[in-house]
């Protein structure tokens, strides 16, 4: 199945951002604490990175299938760092995830971006790798979020 990469209308972003507490939910909170649960709650559904959103402050894209049904989120924050991407559960390993980040890649490349950043949660670090991007210091840990900073250079 091919989906269509695009990036999201401000109408889509309760949708989107559905998705990625959904997401997490499943594969993330169960190895963080209920700080860190509380924390990324508050990142996708509180005001500030949605006004971000509205304002054209955050590049957000989203892969949608045949039905125009968001299966996929991508968020980048300023500088290009990596911030949100998930993937519907039930359509992992289908190439979404690896297609919402090429066009992001391309994307940065047209604005002469060099590298991209993420904080990789445990359960995508193999993912990431896998695309090229390297570990740049070992695992942290931040008002209850776990993450690996790690970065890819763009050619």
């Amino acid at each position: 199945m091919t989906y269509d990469i695009r990036r999201l209308k401000k109408n889509e972003w309760d949708m989107a951002m559905q998705l990625a507490w959904d997401t997490f939910l499943v594969y993330e909170a169960p190895d963080y604490n209920s700080e860190g649960i509380k924390n990324f709650h508050e990142f996708v559904k509180g005001d500030e990175l949605k006004n971000m959103f509205m304002l054209g402050e955050y590049y957000t894209l989203g892969a949608f299938d045949e039905n125009d049904v968001i299966v996929g989120i991508l968020g980048i924050r300023k500088h290009w760092h990596i911030s949100l991407l998930f993937v519907e559960p039930a359509l992992h390993h289908q190439g979404i995830a690896t297609g919402l980040l090429k066009r992001a890649f391309s994307d940065a490349a047209e604005e002469g971006i060099k590298e991209m950043t993420v904080f990789s949660a445990p359960f995508a670090i193999e993912f990431y790798h896998k695309l090229g991007f390297t570990d740049l210091d070992d695992e942290k840990t931040a008002d209850g979020i776990r993450y690996t900073p790690m970065k890819i250079e763009l050619f």
